[in-house]
């Protein structure tokens, strides 16, 4: 690159001492010449670089950068929803937590009555349990009795009529009613003393 700067500038140091105050316009002409430049060829690629450069700017670049402008609002609005529908969502889960607690409470609840209404319920059924069981014995031993009753009965006349027969052997002969009623009456007496 130095090799190319070094004749570039000896050029141009003898065409600035070639050139006197008079000769300026000239010595820019033999030094646009010295480099082989020329105006119309100049100019013609001038016009010809704006002309690529407008078709460029209208046909290529404009309808990038609005494409690229499109997408740019595109993510934009993108990344806002995104940070909209986190909120929502942040909103929507905390909101799902207190219906959770809610919801776990209103079940704790139900389960303690549920509890409290079972343990009422088994205390009720064992107390009317117990009534039953001690009517139970009541009628139990009110039947024992009236058998025990009915059994004495049967045993007292069973001993009078013992009593008679035995009277009536022993004594040989045979006895009257009165007599007879008489014997029952005493043994009767005898047991219900004993």
């Amino acid at each position: 690159m130095l090799s190319v700067l070094l004749p570039l500038a000896e050029a141009t140091g003898r065409a600035v001492e070639a050139a006197a105050p008079g000769e300026a316009a000239g010595g820019v002409t033999k030094l646009l010449s010295d480099f082989g430049i020329s105006w119309p060829f100049f100019l013609a690629q001038v016009i010809n670089f704006s002309i690529v450069a407008f078709l460029l700017w209208r046909f290529a670049f404009k309808p990038v950068l609005a494409n690229i402008e499109t997408r740019q609002k595109t993510i934009d609005s993108g990344l806002k929803y995104a940070a909209e529908m986190k909120a929502k969502l942040d909103a929507t889960q905390a909101e799902t937590m207190q219906v959770l607690q809610k919801a776990h409470a209103e079940a704790a609840k139900i389960v303690e009555d549920v509890r409290k209404t079972a343990k009422e319920y088994t205390d009720r059924e064992h107390q009317i349990a117990a009534e039953r069981a001690s009517d139970l014995l009541v009628k139990a031993q009110q039947a024992i009795e009236l058998e025990h009753k009915k059994m004495l009965e049967e045993t007292r006349g069973e001993i009078a009529r013992l009593v008679v027969a035995t009277t009536q052997r022993v004594l040989a002969k045979e006895l009257s009613d009165f007599e007879r009623a008489r014997f029952n009456e005493a043994a009767s007496r005898e047991i219900n003393v004993v």
